[in-house]
């Protein structure tokens, strides 16, 4: 093949500027508070909705102890009023009032409905105001209302293999002196809470409850060990969508699992903007519909117009960098030398395309497509 040649593979965005896109979404009709323009911090209230309340369920008849049909004869309440704790809704007194009878509201709410059949009231709690934050310091580019918005800024932009733990962010502050340090106990400071801390090839179990006490709002590392991350999830790690753990903060491991040095290029990128407040985000789906964990530095460089690599799949040609993503090479860092046209049989007998890529150690090997990634720089 020509030096032109390429083929599409799935790749990792490494770049020290690009222009950063994030649509936030309502997940039902809302209010949308800002305008197209306007600039968002982190923390920057972007819209809101309202999720309605859970119903409760009074049992009126058993509780006063009359037959169902009896009890409308001594509701205190309609369909639409609002109660609050305490509120009598159905009462009565018998034998000039030696006997009384009644039922308060366990709840706040409105009452919904009532069961003639079952002398049952439906109580509807208050709906639950919840809010959606920015994520990302930058400009609102576009405004649908009711339902979403769209925040572009130019930014330093790293994903990896692998993440846990949702949307945060903090102050980029390095753990460790070069991408092949490991972030053990004595690394992690009082001083880390609420930021983002970056290590080198491994970060230990010792060191990641550490930074779930001290309270620091993300780590990034080249590696950890798998039964060190299942310790602190507490459940085994399968093959599902990442990002809901609720560990107190998020982790970001760009190169996978194991004592895996940080790429440089990536290493690099964080000691540039040491200092500088990033977003962070552990959501992980490595099946269909793709999503990377990422790490985004918003940049004070307005006049940036160029727009992110795709994230699902790159170009990949001659002199592109790879990682391998399958043993024996797995986690390796190479250079493609070459993509032949022509099929090639591997150990299981199937014919598939290959490509042939240099290692680090100067090592040419020759590897399915499948099994290397794209470090988009």
């Amino acid at each position: 093949m020509s030096e032109e040649s390429f083929a599409y593979t799935p790749g990792l965005t490494v770049t020290p500027l690009t222009y950063v896109i994030r649509e936030r979404v309502l997940p039902i009709k809302g209010d949308i508070l800002v305008d197209q323009g306007e600039k968002v911090d982190f923390d920057t209230i972007v819209g809101r909705y309202f999720l309605e309340g859970p119903p409760y369920i009074v049992k009126v008849a058993e509780l006063l102890g009359v037959e169902p049909e009896e009890v409308i004869r001594y509701l205190k309440v309609k369909i639409g009023d609002r109660v609050t704790k305490g509120t009598i809704l159905a009462g009565y007194s018998a034998l000039l009032g030696l006997i009384k009878k009644s039922v308060e509201s366990p709840i706040e709410g409105a009452v919904e409905s009532f069961n003639e059949i079952t002398g049952h009231l439906t109580i509807r709690s208050p709906p639950r105001k919840i809010e959606l934050k920015a994520y990302v310091r930058g400009r609102i580019l576009k405004v649908v209302h009711g339902e979403s918005v769209a925040i572009g800024t130019p930014a330093a932009f790293i994903q990896g293999i692998i993440g846990f733990g949702g949307e945060k962010h903090g102050v980029l502050e390095m753990v460790s002196s070069n991408n092949q340090d490991v972030v053990d106990l004595e690394h992690i400071r009082e001083h880390h809470a609420g930021k983002v801390i970056v290590g080198g090839s491994l970060i230990t179990y010792e060191a990641l409850e550490k930074a779930r006490k001290v309270g620091v709002a993300g780590v990034v590392v080249g590696g950890a060990k798998i039964t060190d991350l299942e310790r602190i999830l507490g459940y085994r790690i399968g093959v599902a969508i990442t990002g809901r753990e609720n560990i107190g903060f998020t982790i970001v491991l760009t190169e996978g699992f194991g004592r895996l040095p940080m790429s440089r290029r990536a290493f690099e990128i964080f000691e540039e903007n040491e200092g500088r407040e990033a977003a962070i985000n552990g959501a992980t789906q490595v099946r269909a519909g793709v999503i990377r964990p990422e790490v985004i530095i918003p940049l004070d460089t307005e006049g940036s117009t160029s727009r992110p690599e795709s994230l699902g799949e790159g170009k990949m040609k001659a002199g592109s960098i790879v990682r391998i993503i399958r043993y024996p090479y797995f986690g390796e860092i190479g250079v493609v030398t070459e993509l032949p046209i022509e099929l090639h049989k591997i150990e299981t007998e199937s014919p598939v395309r290959v490509v042939k890529v240099r290692l680090q150690s100067g090592r040419e090997v020759v590897i399915p497509r499948a099994n290397v990634e794209i470090i988009s720089e």
